[in-house]
């Protein structure tokens, strides 16, 4: 969730050799001064020693470390760690899904073309790996030459899923109890992609530069635009810099929760119950128009994760640490409250060898990414 690359933006602004000229505007801003002063940037392993507690106290009421793993019985560890993106996404009505395909990583440069034209396919496509997490290895690809450049270098199983050019993204959080007929959207996170706006005289990299968000992803941006980093953007031109809505790549989470209805409940009741064993997680989601996404029209899930999901309003720069915390303590107990209700009924808990085995494959897939 968190940029890692440690930058110090003016250093970085006034020795580049990409830039043609020396640029100069207001002083550019320390990246770990940005981190420092909004909290949506620090680690992960800070913000969740609250939840950590209460895991733990939770835990011994439940008598396992594991207990969220009985919260959907239908996905691997309820989705806290390791699951399989293909297996949730194949739970879900063809309707809401866009065109995905499994890509195994043994599979030879034929059998890519071959899988990938069968599915009626077009370029842009998204690239991504089928267990990764916190938009590790997500790639938009343009050409066959690209996708091939990505499978040689993947070294995991990874999908292939068809481009949704829809503008609107959210994120929305449902959770229903086993034994009750509807359920509750409990957030709405929406994703606000990292872009700039021209104002007519500075060039691309004097803007990106400019912008705190933007900053945290110089350098990814000064690879990606190393050819246009000196172009001078029209006054009003808005530029999309990176079109993954992923929060490690400079997407805004926007505090959405305004648009919670009855009505949009009653959508996710409907899609969710059509999901057997699933009671706890969020959707991500991209729509055309927020009437199609209150009415449930036009909507396409590129991703639904389970148990370790967050309700990711919490990430817009408004909210506090404290309201923050309070959310996801929240949804713990929910989480927990579901887990020992489907325990009650007979599913069993993960045992210490089922998570150590998980463990050990997600160890692996990193070590091989390295």
């Amino acid at each position: 969730m968190y940029p890692t690359n440690k930058i110090d933006a003016e250093i970085e602004f006034r020795e580049d050799p990409i830039f043609e000229k020396p640029i100069a505007f207001r002083p550019a801003k320390s990246a770990t001064l940005i981190r420092l002063k909004s909290w949506e940037y620090w680690p992960f392993s800070l913000v969740y020693i609250p939840v950590f507690v209460y895991w733990l106290w939770l835990s011994l009421k439940a008598r396992s470390f594991f207990f969220f793993s009985a919260s959907n019985p239908s996905i691997e560890s309820g989705g806290m760690r390791g699951e399989s993106k293909i297996d949730i996404l194949d739970l879900i009505d063809e309707a809401y899904k866009p065109v995905t395909v499994f890509i195994k990583r043994t599979c030879n440069d034929s059998a890519v073309k071959t899988r990938f034209f069968n599915a009626d396919l077009n370029f842009p496509v998204i690239a991504k790996p089928d267990a990764g997490e916190r938009g590790w290895g997500v790639e938009k690809i343009g050409t066959m030459d690209a996708l091939l450049a990505y499978h040689q270098k993947s070294p995991v199983d990874y999908l292939i899923q068809e481009h949704v050019n829809f503008p609107l993204e959210f994120g929305v959080f449902y959770y229903r109890m086993p034994n009750q007929l509807y359920g509750t959207v409990s957030s709405i996170v929406q994703k606000e992609f990292l872009s700039v706006t021209g104002n007519g005289r500075d060039n691309l990299g004097e803007l990106i530069l400019a912008n705190d968000r933007a900053i945290l992803q110089w350098d990814l941006l000064k690879t990606k635009y190393a050819q246009s980093l000196n172009e001078v953007v029209a006054n009003g031109r808005k530029l999309t810099l990176v079109s993954v809505g992923n929060h490690c790549l400079g997407t805004k989470f926007l505090n959405a929760n305004h648009l919670i209805t009855p009505e949009l409940t009653a959508v996710f009741d409907q899609i969710s119950k059509g999901i057997g064993g699933f009671y706890y997680g969020r959707y991500d989601l991209r729509c055309l128009s927020l009437l199609d996404f209150n009415q449930g029209k036009n909507i396409k899930i590129m991703e639904l994760n389970g148990a370790g999901a967050e309700p990711a309003h919490i990430y817009d720069p408004t909210f506090s640490i404290w309201e923050g915390w309070k959310v996801l303590l929240h949804h713990w107990k929910v989480l927990y409250e579901i887990s020992a209700h489907n325990h009650r009924k007979g599913i069993r808990y993960m045992s210490v060898s089922e998570a150590r085995a998980i463990w050990k494959r997600i160890k692996a897939d990193k070590q091989k990414n390295r």
